[in-house]
Formats: structure tokens, sequence, C-alpha cells
């Protein structure tokens, strides 16, 4: 039996010596086989004789495509692109792709070298070997020299980790009242319990009264070690003078850097929303008061996850003997703390009225 390329060959120059009609009616029989065989075959068997007599007519002649029925064009072409790859497949030379790989003797060579002058760089390496006769790329000194571990510089998180307990924040923030006047807020805020050691409002401060509250707030033998704050005009050559003189390290902040002070940014945001943004401030009387008392619930009430769950200021646990969970408020009623209903009556509670409910941290 003749392969399928053969035979559609001598098939060809056969058809040359009959007539018309009888070329017709065998081209209604073969096509008449072929659509039979496209509604039986779900998928035809093809030899590479097949592929490469299809590529040959894809070049011989421009409507190839028309008599095409077993496969799609596309097919051809990319029959005819691989026929192409693995032509000049054959005939490339049997290597490894890629650069040729460096002798062990070099390599061991830059490496000693690296150690020997840790302070030489890849192009210095490259100049040295070349005086010797030794011809290599940058990329190849580079990939082969040792590099030397570099301990890591500590982040801003181990630095505060490591600094926690003499560390302290200063941060101004604005508080508008009924009389559309912005009153100046001063906190200051250590890091170690996350606690509020000094509040302090005012109109428009001056100098002076910005360098008083550290007087205030840190007596000389218990002043921390350092200061963090930012580049405010309000903190002016007195403040700096004070701070130095108690033997306090000023840290400054970048410019239009607020990330870089974090705890505090977080304490004024907490703040603003928690507490000034649903309250109308009538004086600055009554601004102190609401700071004050807000900032004794958030020392006494709340338990931030950096604290291990605990409060700024230390407390037990309550056992679930002394009765039910009830809201007890704070701030005027604005917030509340949950506490058992026994543990409750011994505390010095601000405001009317108990209500039961169910645990929850803040209302």
């Amino acid at each position: 039996m003749l392969p399928p390329v053969l035979h559609a060959l001598v098939a060809s120059r056969v058809a040359l010596l009959r007539t018309r009609g009888a070329m017709q009616l065998e081209i209604l029989a073969l096509r008449h086989q072929l659509a039979v065989s496209q509604r039986s075959v779900p998928r035809p068997r093809l030899q590479p004789t097949d592929r490469q007599l299809w590529v040959w007519l894809a070049r011989l002649g421009s409507g190839w495509w028309v008599a095409l029925a077993f496969v799609q064009p596309r097919t051809i072409t990319a029959w005819h692109r691989q026929r192409f790859r693995d032509h000049w497949r054959h005939l490339s030379p049997n290597s490894k792709p890629g650069r040729p790989t460096i002798a062990k003797e070099l390599r061991n060579l830059i490496q000693d070298m690296s150690r020997a002058h840790p302070t030489w760089g890849a192009p210095r390496m490259v100049g040295d070997l070349r005086k010797r006769s030794i011809h290599v790329a940058k990329s190849t000194v580079e990939k082969s020299r040792v590099h030397p571990r570099k301990p890591p510089s500590p982040t801003g998180k181990a630095v505060l980790k490591n600094h926690v307990q003499a560390l302290v924040s200063l941060e101004f923030f604005g508080a508008p009242i009924r009389t559309h006047t912005v009153l100046v807020v001063l906190v200051i805020l250590a890091h170690e319990r996350r606690r509020v050691v000094h509040l302090k409002v005012t109109e428009p401060p001056t100098v002076e009264w910005t360098a008083q509250p550290g007087v205030e707030a840190f007596p000389w033998d218990e002043a921390p070690r350092y200061l963090r704050r930012d580049r405010d005009s309000m903190d002016g050559v007195s403040v700096r003078q004070r701070v130095r003189h108690m033997g306090i390290e000023e840290t400054l902040m970048a410019p239009r850097g607020p990330w870089q002070n974090p705890s505090v940014e977080r304490l004024i945001g907490r703040i603003r929303r928690e507490c000034l943004d649903h309250v109308m401030v009538l004086t600055e009387r009554h601004l102190r008061w609401l700071l004050t008392e807000d900032c004794q619930d958030d020392h006494r009430w709340r338990t931030p996850l950096s604290l291990a769950m605990d409060g700024p200021e230390p407390r037990p646990g309550q056992p679930p003997e002394p009765g039910s969970v009830i809201a007890v408020p704070e701030v005027g009623g604005w917030h509340h703390h949950e506490a058992r209903r026994a543990a409750s009556v011994g505390m010095h509670v601000r405001g009317e009225g108990v209500t039961a409910t169910g645990m929850r941290s803040r209302v």
C-alpha cells in the first residue's frame, strides 16, 4: 500500500490524462467521502510526511487554503514555523544555551580576592585580573565574588522597643469652641504605658507658655531621656534651652512626616473621633474638663494590643461572682465602661443611672 503522499502525487499525474468530465465526477466522489470522514472521524491521524506536503503546498500556491478541510489554515502555518525551527536547531552545534561556564580555578581566585580585599568592587577586580591576562566580564566577577553580610540597621520599631521607657512625645493640635475660636492643646505622651503625662489648653500660645509644660510634667529627678517632637515654630529657643537644661535629648521629626510620631498622632485622632467630633465645646474650661475626663477614662479602661490587652493603668480582672455585667457611664455619659454589678458599687462613678447591657468595650 502506497503512503498517502505518494498516492496523491501519482493520482495527480494520472489526472492529467483524463477528461474534464471524469475529473469532475472523481472530485464529487472525493468530496462526498471527505464529508463522510469528517462526520465520522473526530480527529484524523497525520504523519510527518503529510505535514510536509501541506507545508510545501502552502509555499507553492496562493489559494491552498480553499481545498483544506481537516485542519485550520493557522495549523499549517504553525507546522511551517516548527519546521523552520527544527531546521536551524539541526544546523546549530549541540551545546548548552547561555554563556560558557568559567573554570573552577578562576571562580576560586575571584572568591579569594574578594576575601582579601573586602572593600574592592567588581570593576576594580576586573581591572586587576586584566593586568594578569585574565579577561572576565564585570557580571561574572559580581556573581562569583563573596558578598559579606552586613548587620541590618535597626528599624523604627526596634528603636522604639529599646528606648520605650525613656521616650516621650510632644504634639499640638487645635480644637474649635462655640465662639469660633480655635484653642491649642498641648499633649505629652509617655510611650512606656501609652499614658498622657501632661495636657494643657490655651489660646494661640507663646514661646514661654510652650516651655513651661516640660517643667510641670517632669520633675528634675524624673525627666525622660528623649523627647520626640516636630519642627513647629512654637518650639523656640527658650523651649530647646529648657529641655537641654533638664538633661533631655531632642529627636526631631522630618518636615511633614507625622508618620514618624505615630503614637501621639493616633492618640490625637482617637480624641477627635471619640470625643470632640460629638460634643459642642463651650469654653476653654469645658474643653479642659472634656480632655481630662477622656484621658482618665482611656487610662483606666482601654486595653490596647501593644500592652498585652492591659490598660495604661494596670488593673486586675473581675471574677464572675460579683454579678452580671453592667455599663457604667464616663465623660458625662458619652463613654461607658463595663464592670460587674457588685464591683461597680464601690467605684467612683460620674453621672447618673446605670443600665444593664451585654459585653462590649465602648459605646
